[in-house]
């Protein structure tokens, strides 16, 4: 989840009867959607004895300080572990992880019944993931064609607060709404919901 440190575990095994000393190379980079690499996060190397038909665990962790400021919009970490069977001329293995951080941070929450040409109240709650502060906090509403911009007060870390929202429906079936909820540390998160509206 997007704000929290990420925790991999990298299995090996030696299916053979010989041991094996096997040399890892890992790294992360934030990623866009295309897979092109942003920023490199993290790199580390270690080294692994495997004996015959053994099993290891390899983890690796990779705290919000690493990546927080470095994400993109598409949420996207690249995990790369180069492994390389050491003493048998060069036997390699590649291994990759895409990781899309999820966002859980819009609830919306709406009568059980909405009708025609009355006025509804939604309730719209909206989070700060992120073991710090953050300011410039900002809601942006979009329904029936309109947007309406909401300007919110910072939000402590881990903080969690919600607000209001009216509006009338002016047509019965199906209505969208869509929120998007941004600030200085980071932006789109968003949140949608289909509304039914009943005839009057």
């Amino acid at each position: 989840v997007f704000g929290k440190d990420i925790t991999l575990i990298l299995i090996l095994n030696n299916l053979s009867f010989d041991h094996k000393t096997v040399k890892v190379d890992m790294s992360a980079s934030t990623i866009l959607y295309t897979r092109r690499a942003v920023t490199e996060i993290l790199k580390a190397t270690t080294s692994v004895d495997l004996n015959s038909k053994q099993g290891k665990h390899i983890r690796l962790k990779i705290p919000y300080s690493y990546y927080g400021k470095y994400l993109t919009t598409d949420k996207r970490i690249q995990v790369t572990a180069l492994c390389e069977v050491m003493h048998t001329n060069g036997v390699k293995l590649l291994v990759e992880k895409t990781i899309i951080l999820e966002d859980t941070n819009i609830i919306i929450k709406i009568p059980r019944r909405v009708v025609v040409n009355k006025a509804v109240t939604l309730e719209i709650s909206y989070a700060n993931p992120l073991p710090e502060p953050v300011n410039r906090c900002t809601l942006l509403v979009t329904l029936m064609n309109q947007q309406v911009k909401i300007h919110l007060a910072p939000l402590a870390a881990r903080e969690r607060s919600k607000i209001y929202f009216e509006f009338t429906p002016r047509r019965s079936g199906p209505l969208q709404l869509q929120v998007d909820f941004s600030c200085d540390k980071f932006s789109h998160v968003k949140g949608f919901v289909t509304i039914p509206v009943a005839p009057a």
